[in-house]
């Protein structure tokens, strides 16, 4: 709650370096305070001052703190609209200007998205969970188009992250938290338009994700 009001009351600096580290922080303690370590490699792989769009499999709520604590990019979430109604975390994330999607209205969706093309500028970067939800049984499901729509249209690096051991800490069934740890691998980055369809380059990416899967 504390992070939330200060990301209010900072809105006009939602893009600076200093709030995301605040915002960073609150994704850290809640890894620290529930005795979950977390792993990142492969960090060499962001350029500084580069634009991209991340897409990781998505496992668990947690998968949300690690990115947000542990990614050293500023970067804006394109959230399901839902969120929006949290007290105060719904404000805040509007104030530090992250997106949301209405996932039944295509035409909100295609403004969402135009919203964020807007933003991805500068070094400012997009995190997506291409599933669009959380793994039912562990194992990573379909990938849809709205991360690599934008990605193609910008003509934007995706970095594929693969995120293991979330599901172990915390899945969508489970009640509480239960400490594993936790491994971020932050892949090459990738250019879609290598491939002649963005279907190929989904695939292409999802298998580069895949692969780390042990």
């Amino acid at each position: 709650m504390l992070c939330a009001v200060i990301t209010l009351l900072a809105f006009p600096w939602k893009n600076s370096w200093w709030l995301n580290r605040i915002q960073a922080l609150w994704a850290r303690l809640w890894c620290y305070l529930t005795f979950v370590p977390v792993k990142v490699v492969g960090l060499e792989h962001i350029r500084k001052h580069q634009s991209y769009v991340f897409v990781a499999n998505h496992q668990s709520t947690f998968d949300i703190f690690v990115l947000y604590g542990w990614l050293p990019v500023v970067f804006k979430w394109l959230m399901k609209k839902e969120v929006s109604r949290i007290p105060v975390v719904g404000l805040a994330c509007r104030a530090a200007g992250h997106i949301f999607i209405d996932r039944c209205h295509a035409r909100s969706a295609a403004q969402s998205l135009q919203a964020v093309e807007e933003q991805l500028k500068d070094g400012i970067c997009t995190v997506i969970f291409p599933e669009g939800t959380r793994t039912y049984d562990g194992q990573m499901g379909a990938f849809k188009r709205g991360a690599f729509q934008i990605a193609w249209e910008l003509n934007l690096p995706v970095i594929p992250i693969h995120l293991d051991g979330c599901y172990q800490v915390m899945n969508r069934y489970a009640k509480s938290v239960t400490p594993h740890p936790i491994t971020a691998t932050i892949l090459p980055e990738m250019d879609l338009h290598q491939y002649a369809t963005m279907e190929e380059s989904i695939e292409a990416v999802r298998n580069a994700i895949a692969a780390e899967q042990h």
